[in-house]
């Protein structure tokens, strides 16, 4: 019998996904995240980044290499996987990685474009407007390991 081995974690991307390719064509994609935890402290609210590596494969990686961006937020169901080996001087050394069954994405906003007004008679937005209502790019995409996309709201 399998012990539970299961991790969800929400944060964003810190660079770029990277695709490549095993030998046999199968596509995979590691992108590095990071995850912040707020807590409290005598002086006040404390913040702890934490940074890891997230692996999708197939057809889900090449949806995370072309919907994932540096700065993104998602959120990743998957599993850990440690990798071990010896260095050259003997050294033993290990890696945990989230090998990824499930992502989803965080929806993306349109950056507003200032048009000129100007001579139209048209009057421009004050620059106090609160940025709550901005427009959304798209809904965030599920993305899910040998399953297809579909869209979810927030």
């Amino acid at each position: 019998m399998n012990n539970l081995n299961s991790i969800l974690i929400e944060g964003n991307l810190v660079k770029e996904p990277i695709l490549r390719s095993t030998p046999k064509g199968t596509q995979v994609c590691v992108m590095r995240l990071a995850s912040n935890r707020f807590y409290k402290q005598e002086s006040g609210y404390e913040k702890e980044v934490s940074f890891f590596n997230v692996e999708t494969w197939a057809r889900l990686a090449e949806i995370c290499s072309t919907k994932g961006k540096k700065g993104r937020g998602i959120r990743v169901v998957g599993r850990l996987k440690q990798d071990r080996w010896t260095e050259a001087d003997g050294k033993p050394r290990s890696n945990i990685t989230i090998v990824a069954d499930h992502v989803e994405f965080r929806p993306e906003f349109k950056k507003e474009t200032k048009v000129s007004t100007e001579g139209t008679g048209a009057s421009e937005i004050p620059p106090d407007v609160p940025f709550d209502d901005l427009p959304e790019e798209e809904d965030g995409v599920l993305a899910t390991a040998g399953k297809e996309l579909a869209a979810v709201a927030f």
